[in-house]
């Protein structure tokens, strides 16, 4: 099945749904909310650009708001659908034997081996770069391999292809060649020594190239990603000029979204130490205690919110009645109200960019988390939607999972709302 052509959540995409967000479902709100070629859809926590390739392929311009550098230009690449699909392979199979005759020269196969020869001293990543990653999270000769490649296409760079190439190493990188899994969290798997590195990034850009074979009469259709934070909407675009918001925004847990991408954004270069990494969490909405800093302040945005104080209040007293003493736990009810500020402070800058009548649907999780405290996300968001503006349509069943922590059904939900025009 191609990866862009599937009617669902395809077999093999250009990169993976971190969050599960199903194609099926912007294209059911597309379809509700009346849209069409003339109306411009939003998507302002774009991640890798699951909605702008579905608005595209419904021939609908789109925009996506993304703060994480490495997804951001996924969800770039993934609506450029420019490059000739014939010249793509051909390119990518020159380089590829570039490569394969670079490991050669010092005596490594692609094929997995056991350990490369003694007398080959393996490339590795500056210190600090290093350090940003898992442990185990990608093997030495497996990661050699890689840094050749990269070689390779460095040294056979085509503009026209360059953006699609590396993509498709962002692809394989987690799972294929790395040891990553993915969970709630991600963690590190089976560790493997090694893994056939050039031909699972051939086989990745051939994959792509079979896709735009199909896709390439709907590339008149705008669509475009920008980098910025999604608290801050009204910077990056122009006032009443979207008619339409779908998205799925970060659900208050403790899951780490710049370590689902970690391995990426190191070895494509996105970040290159601690202090990147601080740069580019500051961008995101507060939705886990791995990216609070000392001088946020966004729950000043939900001052009063008797709901979201509760539920803070709860998960300070459950800490002490368990005697939790971690630095992370200690801060659990903390980021709750720095998320639900956050989000305040969204639905404060999209009203600018909104034109009157626009409606949007947001894709939103219940957690529990923190302390096993339940945290009713669609129904809070709705109450801080409403304090913005915005008249609350329906909160609508998406699916529910199952908490082991809890034995209870976590609802995800799809909360619609409307932009009247005045706040």
């Amino acid at each position: 099945m191609n990866s862009l052509m599937s009617q669902d959540a395809p077999a093999h995409d250009w990169y993976r749904f971190v969050l599960s967000y199903p194609p099926h479902l912007v294209r059911d709100y597309v379809h509700r909310f009346g849209l069409d070629g003339s109306q411009r859809l939003l998507d302002p926590f774009c991640g890798t650009g699951t909605t702008l390739v579905e608005a595209k392929k419904l021939g609908m311009p789109s925009l996506g708001l993304e703060a994480i550098g490495v997804s951001h230009f996924s969800a770039c690449t993934k609506v450029d659908w420019s490059p000739d699909p014939d010249n793509l392979a051909a390119h990518a199979r020159l380089v590829a034997e570039k490569a394969l005759a670079m490991l050669a020269a010092d005596g490594i196969s692609d094929e997995p081996m056991q350990r490369p020869p003694s007398d080959v001293r393996l490339r590795s990543l500056p210190v600090q770069a290093a350090k940003l990653l898992l442990k185990n999270s990608i093997s030495p000769l497996p990661l050699h391999k890689v840094l050749v490649l990269k070689d390779a296409l460095e040294g056979e760079h085509d503009s026209r292809f360059a953006a699609h190439e590396m993509l498709a190493l962002a692809r394989v990188l987690p799972t294929e060649v790395g040891n990553l899994r993915f969970g709630p969290e991600v963690g590190v798997g089976k560790v493997r020594l090694d893994a056939s590195v050039v031909s699972r990034w051939l086989s990745s850009v051939l994959s792509m190239s079979d896709d735009l074979r199909h896709l390439g009469p709907l590339d008149a259709t705008l669509a475009c990603a920008i980098e910025g934070d999604a608290r801050e909407v009204d910077q990056h675009i122009e006032p009443e000029s979207i008619d339409a918001v779908i998205t799925s925004p970060p659900y208050p847990n403790e899951k780490d979204y710049s370590r689902t991408v970690r391995l990426e954004s190191v070895l494509l270069g996105y970040i290159s130490d601690r202090s990147d990494l601080q740069a580019m969490k500051k961008e995101l909405v507060r939705s886990n205690t791995r990216g609070v800093y000392r001088n946020d302040d966004d729950d000043q945005w939900i001052n009063g919110d008797a709901e979201v104080e509760r539920i803070a209040t709860a998960i300070e007293a459950r800490r002490i009645e368990l005697g939790k003493e971690s630095g992370f736990e200690r801060m659990y009810h903390r980021v709750t109200k720095l998320y639900f500020g956050g989000m305040a402070r969204h639905f404060a800058s999209l009203r600018k960019v909104l034109r009157p009548g626009a409606r949007l649907a947001y894709v939103v999780g219940d957690q529990a988390s923190y302390l096993r405290v339940m945290i009713r996300t669609g129904e809070i968001l709705a109450e801080v939607a409403e304090r913005a503006g915005y008249e609350v349509e329906t909160i609508e069943l998406f699916r529910t999972r199952h908490a082991t922590a809890t034995n209870e059904q976590l609802r995800e939900e799809v909360l619609v709302l409307r932009w009247p025009g005045t706040a």
